[in-house]
Parts: structure tokens; C-alpha cells; sequence
């Protein structure tokens, strides 16, 4: 089984490093200080341009929690419409409700306009009240390739338990992305307690 390394990156210079480095793919974000926001359209462009392996973009506007306004969400939907002119390989999404359950209305509809591109929730599912609850909704919905998680933790070494679940419990096909201070480092001690295929950090590769 191939394994893929994922690394999140905020700008072109990391990006071009990640792939030199030996990364399978690009997690491309604004402001990682603040967990990542949606990049500008330009590095966008300029990221897909200069890279041979696969891009996905963060789709976020804004840092304060997952909840979202209708003008928050005509921003995501321009986004995500920019990204489909572009050759992405897919979107990185998440909503939440005010009683912390995920905004299955809001991301149906967001993952519904996406198509074809893959669409990936991201850890907005691990600050939802039952994570496995969740994961189970999210993998009903046609449009959702996978779901970026720490298993309901900070840390994935946290959250082994439910990581390991929603890999049982996943369908074909289906990417759970496990992350959350998953490092070159400690990648193998992680590896070898779940034995997923997909794999994210922002030093998941040596650099």
C-alpha cells in the first residue's frame, strides 16, 4: 500500500520545498498561526503552476471557529469556483452549527458545487460533539472524499482510538487523512498503531 504524505503549506517557497523533499501532495492554506485560511487567488495560480504533484486548497475565510454567515459562505463558494478554474486536485472544507454539531446543510451545498473536484472536511469534525457520529453523516454524502482528522483530539496520538474506528468503518475509496502533530519524527510510532494510507503535518517530511 502506498503511503501519502500530505503537507501543509502557507507558501510558495514551502511548497516547492515540500515536493523537492519528497511530499505526495500539498495542502496549500493562508496563516497557518491561525490553522489555515483560504489562500490568495494568485498563489493559488502560482502554486498549481510551479508544482507537478497534486494541490488542495483550504477554503476558510475567516479564523474564529467554524461557524459561518451567508456572507461568509458566498466567499467560500467564490473560492471554491476560482479553485475549479484551476487544475486542483480538490477543496478543504468544514462548517460548524452554534451547538457544535458540523453544518451538514452548508457543506452539502458547498461540496455539492465543488464537484468534480475532491472534497476533504476538514478538522472542524474533531471540535463537533461526537466525532464518530459525525464521520458516520459525512460519509453518506456522495460528494465527500475524505475527512481530515485527529480522531476528536488535538494530537492524533490522542485520538488513535477513533482514527482507527472511522478507518474501519470508511468506504472504499474513502481518505481519512489522519493529523495533528504527526511529524517525521513520530510518523513510523503512529503508522504502526493504525496503518492508514493518508497522512498530514505541517513536518511530516524531513526538510
Amino acid at each position: 500500500m502506498q503511503i501519502i504524505k500530505e503537507v501543509c503549506v502557507d507558501s510558495l517557497i514551502d511548497a516547492i520545498c515540500a515536493q523537492k523533499n519528497g511530499a505526495d501532495r500539498i495542502e496549500l492554506c493562508s496563516r497557518l498561526d491561525l490553522d489555515g485560511l483560504t489562500p490568495e487567488k494568485k498563489l493559488i495560480k502560482k502554486t498549481i503552476s510551479k508544482l507537478q504533484i497534486p494541490v488542495r486548497v483550504m477554503i476558510r475565510p475567516h479564523g474564529n471557529g467554524f461557524v459561518y454567515n451567508q456572507s461568509h459562505l458566498k466567499a467560500m463558494i467564490d473560492s471554491i469556483k476560482f479553485c475549479k478554474t484551476l487544475n486542483v486536485d480538490g477543496v478543504v472544507l468544514g462548517c460548524l452549527d452554534l451547538e457544535n454539531n458540523l453544518d451538514f446543510t452548508q457543506i452539502s451545498k458547498l461540496a455539492s458545487i465543488a464537484k468534480p473536484l475532491k472534497v476533504i472536511v476538514h478538522k472542524a469534525i474533531d471540535y463537533s460533539n461526537s466525532v464518530i457520529a459525525s464521520f458516520e453523516k459525512i460519509i453518506q454524502d456522495p460528494n465527500i472524499n475524505g475527512v481530515l482528522t485527529s480522531g476528536g483530539k488535538q494530537f492524533a496520538k490522542d485520538g488513535l482510538k477513533s482514527l482507527k474506528k472511522m478507518l474501519d468503518l470508511a468506504p472504499n475509496n474513502f481518505e481519512v487523512i489522519s493529523a495533528g502533530g504527526i511529524t517525521f519524527q513520530n510518523f513510523q510510532i503512529i503508522h504502526s498503531k493504525l496503518n492508514g494510507k493518508y497522512y498530514h503535518g505541517k513536518k511530516i517530511i524531513k526538510i
